[in-house]
């Protein structure tokens, strides 16, 4: 049982380091998408804007879904850290492409149109699912 239990933990450095590089990746993704959007995702969100928040949840979870499979299918951290810059790109530019099908969707999320946030969070997790599933190289 102890051979079991310390064999298990082996994996834990591993771990660590794949943890510790998503955290990060996380924090740059979070650090990117609030410079590229027009509105200020936290001040709203503060202020009670539930359209704010949950397209920028819906960002994060689009974000996070394609981050876990690059990790999941990764052969090294550097492979790892490729991809996950791949899902940040492409979940930025999902933000822009929604921007241009829905007109003027920073203004709508700054005043609180819940249809609006929820369709940015919404194609933002369905482009994270797509993400997700093209990673599996």
């Amino acid at each position: 049982m102890l051979d079991t239990a310390l064999t298990s933990l082996n994996g834990l450095p591993a771990f660590a380091a794949y943890f510790a590089l998503a955290a990060l990746l996380i924090l740059l993704f979070v650090r990117l998408y609030t410079l590229v959007t027009p509105h200020d995702e936290f001040g709203l969100i503060r202020a009670n804007n539930p359209a704010a928040a949950i397209a920028f949840g819906g960002a994060l979870i689009g974000f996070a879904l394609p981050l876990s499979s690059a990790i999941t299918h990764s052969m090294s951290l550097l492979d790892c850290a490729i991809w996950g810059g791949v899902a940040l790109l492409v979940q930025v530019l999902t933000f822009f492409i929604s921007t241009a099908v829905l007109k003027k969707l920073p203004q709508r999320i700054t005043q609180g149109e819940l249809a609006a946030g929820i369709f940015s969070a919404c194609s933002s997790v369905s482009v994270g699912m797509l993400n997700a599933a093209c990673m599996s190289y």
